[in-house]
């Protein structure tokens, strides 16, 4: 009968355990039914989040300068430099000479010989209106030349010898100015044909700027010479979506197998219109350019042609509440479910900022360093309750006998009917 006994209590004891147990999850209302287990929980952080493009470059000078030459006006001499040269501002790069130099100069000789010519007939001129200057104050009724008095403008037999001269006076002022005129265009041939005879001999073409010798052609075509820039940028493509979010002065960072520290630098310029033709059948890119900040006089030299990783920073939030993307829940409204003190999951709704690197930016909402929950695997009611697992390692024994009876008995029950 003992055996029969401790069967039978055994089996009574089961069969109400299991009659409380569904009574308890099957009543409305029931703490039990609203009861969430949660496995996955963090905490909303202060962090930097940070938005960013992901493609790649290549590490190109930053300018190409074309020196162009004019065969049908000039007689090319010789190239002072070859291909590779490294070369600065004033460096010469070729010579030669002027084919319109000996038209010019007999152009200008002529107009300096013709200049003369009316200089000498002056100095004649005003040498006839002194005489006759001299001759009226001694013989009123002097004779005249004929082109003075035709200059003079006056009436010689009515006029007084006093109008007289000092027409004569007024007249030899202007043919002064008029020489003194004739005298400082001269004195510009001669300067002009000065500058002539020293080209004559050979015309020496210098670069503006610092670089190196990148092509020569020898052929004479069209651009003659092409020099480089010293400092080095990267060039690349972006596509249409990453043209939407890249700007202009943004902040690059790039790395390389050929350089030992990373590089940094900003966007300094980006193509309207893509590289190729538009077509439906390709996707667009657009080319871009990434000038590198010098960082000082120990920087190593960039290998023109190396590939490098970059990373355009197209926005970037620092010390902002963050949580993780997976914690975001969507119901016409984004929301997250908070874990409260007092052991609820309580829904709220958040106002969304930037997102990026597996991080949202919560603008309105919880608080750094509340408690939330992720996301979860089974629907989760407002408000309900919710358990964790058990973490041993954080288990003391001294926080377990703070607890009641009643409050011992009903986290036991709880863990076991969630289970």
């Amino acid at each position: 009968m003992s055996g029969n006994w401790k069967i039978a209590a055994v089996s009574i004891a089961s069969i109400v355990l299991i009659t409380v147990n569904l009574y308890l999850i099957e009543k409305k209302e029931s703490k039990v039914e609203r009861t969430v287990f949660v496995e996955n929980w963090t905490k909303v952080k202060k962090d930097t989040i940070t938005d960013t493009i992901q493609t790649n470059g290549v590490i190109k000078p930053v300018e190409e300068y074309d020196i162009y030459f004019d065969a049908k006006k000039n007689d090319f001499k010789k190239f002072l430099v070859k291909e590779g040269d490294s070369i600065t501002a004033g460096s010469s790069l070729f010579e030669y000479t002027a084919t319109e130099l000996d038209a010019l100069k007999a152009s200008l000789e002529a107009e300096k010989t013709a200049a003369e010519g009316e200089m000498a007939g002056i100095e004649e001129y005003i040498g006839k209106l002194r005489s006759y200057q001299g001759n009226v104050t001694s013989e009123p009724e002097a004779a005249i030349d004929e082109s003075v008095e035709k200059n003079l403008n006056i009436d010689i037999t009515t006029s007084s010898s006093d109008l007289i001269k000092s027409n004569i006076e007024q007249e030899m002022y202007k043919q002064e100015l008029e020489k003194n005129r004739l005298d400082e265009k001269v004195k510009m041939l001669d300067a002009k044909l000065s500058s002539i005879e020293e080209q004559s001999s050979a015309i020496v073409t210098t670069s503006e700027a610092d670089g190196v010798v990148k092509n020569i052609n020898k052929n004479l075509d069209n651009p003659i010479i092409s020099i480089v820039s010293t400092n080095m940028a990267i060039e690349g493509y972006f596509s249409g979506e990453e043209m939407k979010k890249a700007e202009v002065g943004m902040t690059i960072k790039a790395s390389s197998s050929d350089s030992k520290k990373a590089l940094k630098g900003t966007i300094g310029r980006i193509h309207s219109y893509p590289a190729e033709e538009p077509s439906l059948k390709k996707d667009n890119k657009f080319p871009f350019q990434a000038l590198i900040e010098p960082e000082g006089e120990e920087t190593e030299p960039l290998l023109v042609g190396s590939k490098v990783n970059l990373t355009v920073i197209t926005n970037e939030k620092a010390g902002v509440p963050s949580i993780p993307i997976e914690a975001v829940q969507y119901q016409k409204h984004p929301y997250i479910y908070k874990l409260t003190n007092k052991g609820h999951v309580d829904k709220h709704y958040i106002t969304k900022g930037l997102k990026a690197e597996g991080k949202q930016e919560i603008i309105k909402g919880p608080s750094v360093g509340d408690v939330i929950l992720l996301k979860p695997n089974v629907a989760v009611k407002n408000h309900s309750y919710f358990i964790t697992p058990i973490q041993f390692e954080k288990v003391k024994a001294g926080t377990y006998k703070k607890f009641t009876s009643r409050e011992k008995v009903r986290y036991l029950l709880l863990g076991i009917l969630e289970k």
